[in-house]
């Protein structure tokens, strides 16, 4: 009954895709738990690259069948342009599932995320615009549209109606900005209704009932631990949970039955959006990580901020979410540097601390404390094996293990599917 988490243990963007892609072929289920179109996945096959924004990307393994989960936000009109982008390139999308109580970012979601971004001007979180905080916030306060919904016109009216009557308030008195029509809005998610139906399923039971058959199944996280909205680095974060408690509140599956838990992580770090970020450069090293790395987001098309590897942070996504394994990634980005420094503590006001801040201001305020490991100039894509690295490179792996506290099992030596060399299995 093996059921594996993989999610980022930075601020997202780590290469999510192309660690789910690579178990794709040996697993039977890949499952997105949360989030939305708001986080993109890059994955390389052959010569041809995908990007994937809402879709598991277990969808490009045949024979694997991926499930958009009860915890994920849909954007019906994203989901079926990215569907049929896929399809006209060949690949089968036939076996996906959707979960009947996702939640469906309507046009007004939208509408809300987008100007009240702009009303915060400068104190704005750096949102994507797409609707998904405001979404989120619906679900809570229970005025939310269910994917089910959309099969009983009756109460999908009355739900847009009740959401619209304090919405229209606030776009109008507030934001200036014109009422939005119960029917206009009710009337274009009928008309997502008839296409999205083969793909509906009471996915909990799925999920479950293949555990109990013995599959494997594969839990997928968007984002990263450090824009979780219990334990990031909030307020600059997402709306939902990214960590690995959320693949069980986000699919419907008990926490006995996770088996392994698989960080994610850059051999630098990075992030988009605003927010603290200790490791930050500003200098010519960090427009060579971004250039090198090829550091734009997926969904976005933003210039990610880039930065030296933070163990204080993959220590503390190993605590919060329970790591067995990482996988990490880039590691061929780092090529060419005579030396690399590693964040391995801070200092704050003075004083050296070797853990994440529990203080919102003692983190703004944190100054990385490096130290310096040897770098490497031999192309590493060719390496198949471990020891296949130049020994620069490989104790440079074995220092960041042994300080982000769990065993580094594979790593991405290039953005192909076969560029990644696997130490332990994962399954």
């Amino acid at each position: 009954m093996p059921a594996l988490v993989l999610l980022g243990a930075q601020w997202g963007d780590e290469g999510k895709g192309k660690a789910t892609d690579l178990l794709g072929g040996s697993v039977d289920y890949v499952v997105r738990y949360q989030g939305g179109n708001n986080a993109g996945h890059t994955v390389v096959v052959g010569d041809q690259k995908y990007a994937l924004h809402l879709l598991p990307s277990g969808i490009l393994s045949p024979g694997c069948t991926p499930v958009i989960g009860n915890g994920v936000v849909v954007d019906p009109s994203v989901l079926l342009s990215e569907l049929s982008g896929l399809n006209e390139r060949g690949v089968d999308t036939s076996k996906l599932l959707i979960s009947g109580n996702a939640h469906i970012i309507t046009p007004y979601n939208v509408t809300v995320d987008k100007v009240t971004e702009r009303f915060l001007g400068k104190r704005k979180i750096g949102t994507t615009g797409r609707g998904i905080g405001p979404t989120y916030a619906d679900k809570i306060n229970r005025v939310g549209i269910r994917v089910q919904d959309l099969y009983d016109e009756s109460i999908l009216t009355q739900k847009v109606e009740a959401a619209l009557d304090v919405k229209n308030q606030i776009l109008t008195k507030l934001y200036n900005r014109r009422a939005i029509a119960v029917g206009q809005v009710v009337e274009e998610l009928l008309g997502y209704a008839e296409k999205i139906r083969p793909y509906v399923a009471d996915t909990v039971l799925v999920l479950n009932q293949a555990l109990e058959d013995d599959k494997v199944v594969l839990f997928e996280g968007g984002q990263g631990t450090l824009l979780d909205i219990d334990h990031g680095t909030y307020p600059f974060v997402t709306s939902s949970n990214p960590t690995s408690g959320g693949a069980c509140t986000g699919a419907g599956v008990g926490p006995t039955k996770i088996s392994r838990v698989i960080g994610i992580l850059k051999a630098y770090t990075t992030r988009v959006g605003a927010g603290p970020f200790p490791t930050e450069l500003f200098d010519e090293d960090g427009e060579a990580l971004r250039r090198i790395g090829g550091e734009r987001g997926v969904t976005t098309g933003r210039d990610r901020r880039c930065g030296w590897f933070d163990a204080v942070i993959a220590r503390y996504a190993t605590r919060v979410n329970g790591l067995t394994d990482f996988f990490l990634t880039k590691l061929d980005v780092l090529t060419g540097w005579e030396q690399i420094p590693v964040c391995v503590a801070y200092e704050i006001d003075g004083k050296r601390v070797e853990e994440l801040p529990y203080s919102q201001t003692d983190f703004h305020h944190a100054k990385p404390v490096y130290e310096m490991l040897p770098g490497w100039s031999e192309d590493i894509t060719g390496a198949k094996t471990f020891a296949d690295l130049p020994k620069n490179a490989q104790d440079y792996v074995k220092a960041l293990e042994e300080m982000s506290g769990a065993p580094i099992s594979a790593i991405g030596v290039g953005p192909g599917r076969d560029e990644t060399i696997e130490v332990n299995s994962f399954i």
